[in-house]
């Protein structure tokens, strides 16, 4: 695999990673805590976490979609400066 191909693959996975991070971390917290409320109280309904993670995403995805946007936006011109170098090298 060409050089060139690696750090697309490496900076999208990054991308990615960092887009996704704070919906999966703060879901993953929320889903945790109910967990514990749930472990103590001994109430094992299933469709009790559900609303209060739907919640918490959707306030997440508010508070972070102009970054979120940014960085896609960043990365996207990142790939069209990219494209001649990786033409020029075939």
């Amino acid at each position: 695999m060409s050089a060139g191909v690696i750090h697309i693959v490496a900076l999208a996975l990054l991308t990615a990673a960092k887009v996704a991070g704070p919906i999966l971390i703060s879901t993953l917290v929320i889903g945790l805590v109910l967990s514990i409320v749930q472990s103590a109280t001994q109430i094992q309904e299933q469709t009790l976490t559900f609303l209060p993670k739907l919640a918490v995403s959707a306030i997440v995805l508010v508070v972070t979609g102009s970054w979120c946007l940014r960085t896609l936006t960043a990365f996207t011109k990142q790939l069209f400066d990219l494209v001649p170098t990786l033409l020029g090298s075939t």
